[in-house]
């Protein structure tokens, strides 16, 4: 009932930038939290960042100060900007939103497929 399509990702070279978007599609009455994601090859998921419906952001200290999470919730879209990336931020990356369904009373968590993002020279 809910679609979460991401975009932007893909090859960039060490110290560049990239701004990846997650839009959300569906029978949506309200988005509350949403967040950015990401899973290294070989490694576990690990969160990059969130932000609450009124703004308020969080980050995992690996990319405090190099990524900014915005959202705009007239487009049920979040946004993920990438600065002074590195080889290690190469992962692919998910976004998920908490979505409360207009039939339903109680919010659900939805994930994106994930965007590839290749850090390298």
């Amino acid at each position: 009932q809910v679609q979460l399509v991401e975009s932007g990702g893909g090859l960039v070279q060490p110290g560049g930038s990239l701004r990846l978007s997650c839009a959300a599609s569906g029978s949506i009455f309200r988005i509350n939290d949403m967040g950015w994601y990401r899973q290294a090859p070989g490694k576990q998921r690990e969160l990059v960042g969130t932000i609450t419906r009124g703004g308020s952001t969080n980050y995992a200290d690996s990319v405090k100060g190099r990524f900014t999470i915005s959202r705009d919730n007239t487009k049920n879209t979040v946004y993920l900007q990438l600065n002074s990336l590195k080889p290690e931020d190469t992962a692919v990356y998910y976004c998920k939103m908490n979505v409360r369904l207009i039939t339903l009373s109680s919010a659900l968590d939805y994930w994106g497929k994930g965007t590839l993002v290749t850090v390298s020279s």
